[in-house]
């Protein structure tokens, strides 16, 4: 599927194949063979648009689902609504789909639509830089290759690049250490000491996997999380003979989970905020000590942090070999994690459950657009985007799951994007334009009412950590409405928005 490595070449035309029929359509570069990018190159590809590549720096597609294979990976929105619309699977094999599951699904829709061709597998992109002059983007990639295409879809997403914590004594360590989102499968676990850094998202679903295994786990929590019930237990095969057989079912049970989460994603409703408590700290009671039980127990509101949901997480804690560190870790020894009240921690491996580096987004790639500019400069501030898509000052650069649009099934909000951009392009074609840019005061405006807007979801401002703000408090991932009103503002025609520049 796609190149794993090339010699250096520069191409004009970012084609993975030189033998087939003329490409049509301006030339397009893809960043990422994730969510995001698959569904854009397969609507390119129905509007009869084949001249793009897909730049992908991971060995195989799928984006975060292929990065995060760690025991017990799972999705936390309901699989019924996490596949694309235009192609719905309707034999998920349990409520909320694993890891391989979704894998195996962006690996069909590959094969499906015949996107193999346009992926470069292992290609990391490194620059991107605006051509004033000839109105296109130079792409650079680690392998040796330029790429230019006259846009960039930046479709990388949030969940990509690992947060490593900067522990002192981290090199020291003589055990085997590693990131959740890049687990050591090689390594086995059966009877080790194992130190958990991290009690969030991942955490919650691979820690019920490993202990079992372990021969003793102690998880360092910084934070308490509310975990709810997830009510995961797999179909039986006459449910699963429904939903294959009943079209409707399958669309049916989608338009209910989109009403439910349309109704709960704001956290404005007090009867649903009250309801998520008592089933949080009914899930907290499964722990029969009640020291335990108290350093478990959150001390911030339901929403404040990112829901979660895993059914074993709290019975786990009633194992004798499993044990609870809040007092933060302080540094790393040769054999030991110290935790901030001087006790030492002796361990054979450390999992480091430390989520994401969310709130960068393209910033991680050297990005210059106009006159020279820096993404990483223009974003100071934090990550900003007129409906979290395109940045002022970046002509033809588009993103896909870009700032403020985390929300709901980011598979809908991808879906938005997506028919944004293809908008944008038809437009392009339409008006034989070189380039548009949109306006810095209509950017301006939008994120100061996105900001507003994030203001008033009370819980997000209730004294906790969260990965929603860039170090100057703005809320960079968030997208502070529902995501109906957000395909209705995608949805709309804003010709005005944007500056444009003629083709010569």
């Amino acid at each position: 599927m796609g190149r794993g490595s090339a010699p250096q070449e520069e191409s004009d035309v970012p084609s993975t194949d030189r033998h087939r029929a003329p490409p049509t359509g301006r030339p397009i570069v893809i960043i990422g063979a994730g969510p995001g990018g698959l569904c854009m190159a397969i609507k390119l590809l129905q509007s009869g648009h084949d001249n793009f590549v897909i730049l992908e720096k991971a060995g195989g597609v799928g984006g975060t689902w292929w990065h995060n294979q760690y025991p017990g990976c799972a999705c936390d929105v309901p699989s019924h609504l996490y596949s694309f619309s235009f192609e719905i699977k309707r034999d998920w094999s349990r409520p909320y789909a694993s890891a391989p599951e979704i894998q195996a699904y962006f690996e069909g829709i590959v094969e499906k639509y015949g996107l193999a061709p346009y992926i470069h597998l292992n290609t990391k992109v490194e620059a991107a830089h605006w051509d004033d002059a000839q109105h296109r983007w130079q792409v650079e990639t680690a392998t040796g290759e330029t790429f230019h295409g006259d846009m960039l879809i930046a479709a990388q997403g949030m969940f990509n690049e690992p947060s490593w914590p900067n522990i002192p004594g981290t090199d020291e360590f003589k055990g085997t250490l590693f990131h959740s989102a890049r687990w050591n499968h090689d390594h086995d676990l059966t009877g080790e000491r194992v130190g958990v850094i991290g009690s969030a998202a991942s955490a919650i679903q691979f820690v019920p996997e490993i202990a079992p295994q372990a021969g003793e786990l102690i998880m360092f929590q910084r934070t308490a999380n509310w975990v709810l019930p997830k009510n995961d237990d797999p179909y039986d095969e006459a449910t699963l003979e429904h939903y294959k057989t009943h079209p409707t079912a399958v669309l049916e049970s989608r338009a209910k989970i989109w009403r439910d989460l349309e109704g709960f994603v704001l956290f404005n409703d007090p009867r649903r905020l009250e309801k998520s408590t008592e089933l949080g700290l009914r899930a907290i009671a499964q722990v029969r000590d009640p020291a335990l039980r108290a350093k478990l127990t959150p001390d911030h509101p339901f929403g404040c942090k990112r829901p979660l949901m895993a059914d074993p997480y709290y019975p786990t804690f009633n194992r004798d070999n499993v044990q609870v560190v809040t007092h933060g870790v302080a540094r790393i020894t040769n054999d030991a994690i110290i935790a901030a009240d001087g006790a030492r921690h002796a361990v054979d491996t450390i999992v480091m459950a430390t989520g994401f580096d969310v709130s960068r987004y393209l910033a991680s790639v050297e990005v210059t657009g106009r006159d020279g500019r820096r993404l990483d400069e223009a974003w100071n501030d934090g990550a900003q985007a007129y409906l979290g898509i395109t940045t002022a000052g970046f002509p033809n650069l588009f993103q896909i799951y870009g700032p403020n649009t985390n929300n709901g099934s980011i598979l809908f909000m991808i879906e938005c994007q997506v028919a944004y951009i293809m908008r944008q392009l038809q437009r392009m074609e339409l008006e034989a334009l070189a380039w548009m840019d949109v306006r810095p005061d209509v950017m301006a405006a939008y994120n100061t009412q996105i900001q507003e807007d994030a203001s008033k979801v009370q819980v997000w401002w209730a004294g906790c950590a969260n990965y929603y703000r860039a170090p100057s408090g703005r809320v960079v991932t968030q997208y502070p409405r529902n995501t109906g009103n957000y395909q209705r503002l995608t949805a709309l025609p804003d010709p005005e928005a944007f500056q444009v520049h003629p083709a010569a």
